[in-house]
């Protein structure tokens, strides 16, 4: 009795989302924030900047991710989820740490501090805002339920990584709506980050760490964007060449992200095999 009560604790709790049902999720998720941001967005396209004022990223931006956010942490309640959305307990090997400590440093390193220096404090403050409301909307959504729907379904940890970064990156192909072809473009570099995220998730044990790398990094990239008249830092280069070298060190070592399972015996004597 007491190990069918041991059995139970360890199984999954809460309601049931299968993964075709959480794709359908992922559009609803993404035409809230298309639909939201037709609805309330102000035309920047006579602009060189995404975000020239203060205005435009509460409108563009923060009011249609913020109702997305709402609709993701009303589903992780309704599902009963939180306790296994928050903390993530899959180890891995210790080199990995160095995804989220080298994405932190050079996401401070790459911020375009001049060109904020000239912002308005209002524009300074959104732009803020919008890394937090993008980490963690986007992270409980992804990293959250999508990486444990995937788990829940019986795939592999590999295809569980995979397939919700694909689906991150995807996702992005919506904001074809306002950037047009180059969301493509976007869409297949969000999915090497989108991995990134998740070893981030997998080496913090907590969805937070995903969250705070990944607003980092936004606000760090759009730093550039903002303003009047965007001015692209030597910062930029730093942020796109760790993205280069991250995903070529992941090709590389990808086998060995996954720690050594232990031996149940270690032979001894003369015999024994040298690890």
């Amino acid at each position: 009795m007491h190990d069918q009560m041991e059995a139970a604790q360890d199984g999954p709790v809460g309601r049931r989302l299968s993964w075709p049902w959480f794709l359908v999720a992922v559009v609803v998720y993404a035409g809230i924030i298309q639909g939201i941001g037709l609805l309330t967005g102000v035309d920047t396209s006579g602009s060189d900047s995404q975000f020239p004022t203060a205005e435009s990223i509460v409108r563009n931006a923060l009011i249609p991710i913020g109702a997305s956010i709402v609709f993701v942490v009303g589903l992780i309640t309704w599902l009963g989820w939180w306790g296994e959305v928050l903390h993530h307990r899959v180890p891995v090997r210790r080199w990995v740490r160095w995804v989220p400590i080298s994405m932190l440093v050079v996401a401070v390193l790459g911020l375009n501090y001049w060109h904020l220096s000239e912002q308005s404090f209002s524009l300074v403050v959104c732009l803020l805002l919008l890394g937090l409301f993008v980490g963690v909307g986007e992270e409980l959504m992804f990293r959250g339920l999508g990486v444990h729907v995937f788990r829940r379904a019986g795939f592999t940890e590999g295809k569980v990584a995979l397939y919700s970064s694909l689906v991150f990156g995807l996702v992005h192909v919506s904001n074809a709506v306002s950037a047009g072809a180059e969301a493509l473009i976007q869409a297949a570099i969000v999915s090497t980050s989108g991995y990134f995220f998740y070893l981030c998730l997998r080496v913090g044990g907590v969805i937070l760490l995903p969250m705070l790398v990944h607003g980092l990094w936004d606000i760090s990239l759009i730093s550039n964007l903002v303003g009047a008249e965007p001015q692209t830092a030597f910062g930029m280069v730093l942020v796109i060449l760790l993205q280069v070298v991250l995903i070529v060190v992941l090709l590389v070592r990808r086998r060995s992200i996954e720690p050594v399972p232990p031996q149940s015996a270690v032979p001894s004597g003369p015999g024994a095999v040298a690890g």
